[in-house]
């Protein structure tokens, strides 16, 4: 068989990894043994993967990464055995901001499901929890497990990695916002008070105007943050160019 056009494991994971940083020749070999690839082998055993092996590889890590697919689903969808097809599912995610699935995020899942569920590694969540960004609960059976709300900002601080923003980094995020949530809370007693006391009825109304005080307060403390950073960004390389 010709090698024109066909690149070796490590290959594909160097060529993909700009993309996809947590991407390993070990990941890519799981999935050959769960199903998902089927790559060529020379007659010395060497795995070779086409441009269509290529192309399937990055739905799978799409898909997982994007659309917090399972495995299984993943590749029921790529071998026709569903009816909705892998094609639309992209091009769906693509006009529409992602969402989590209610059954994904109302679940406990085990840190080891962590590569197929997310695309990341699990050592990765378990810096993410040491830094205080996520906490992890534990089964009884003492296994980790990890809080599907946590989903969305496991994606993020990720998606931080190819910026260089390592979750030792983020650290400073958990103190800011500890303080934080102290300001936030003496400003919503404040409100309550000025709405009628400390103590008003926890009515529906009440409960939608409390909620709504606190997303304007998140919005403009925000904003203040933003355009501060910006600021000081914005003179740090004026002073540069000088």
């Amino acid at each position: 068989m010709p090698d024109a056009g066909y690149l070796t494991i490590g290959k594909v994971v160097k060529k993909l990894q700009a993309q996809y940083p947590d991407l390993s020749i070990s990941k890519v070999r799981y999935l050959e043994d769960e199903g998902l690839l089927t790559p060529s082998r020379t007659p010395s055993g060497y795995r070779l993967y086409s441009q269509s092996d290529i192309s399937r590889l990055e739905t799978i890590l799409y898909l997982q990464k994007n659309r917090f697919m399972p495995l299984q689903v993943i590749k029921d969808q790529l071998d026709g055995k569903r009816p909705d097809s892998v094609a639309a599912t992209v091009a769906a995610s693509l006009e529409e901001p992602d969402q989590e699935d209610d059954e994904i995020t109302s679940r406990l899942h085990p840190i080891a499901r962590m590569p197929e569920l997310l695309g990341v590694s699990v050592s990765f969540v378990r810096q993410l929890s040491e830094v205080g960004i996520i906490t992890l609960k534990k089964s009884p059976h003492g296994r980790d497990l990890v809080d599907g709300h946590d989903f969305s900002l496991i994606r993020y601080c990720n998606e931080l990695q190819h910026f260089g923003i390592a979750p030792k980094n983020l650290r400073q995020y958990v103190t800011s916002v500890n303080r934080e949530s102290a300001l936030f809370e003496q400003a919503l007693v404040v409100y309550t008070r000025k709405a009628g006391g400390v103590e008003m009825e926890p009515t529906p109304e009440s409960r939608e105007q409390f909620a709504s005080a606190l997303q304007r307060i998140l919005v403009l403390t925000g904003q203040v943050h933003d355009t501060l950073l910006k600021r000081q960004i914005k003179k740090t390389f004026s002073q540069m160019d000088e």
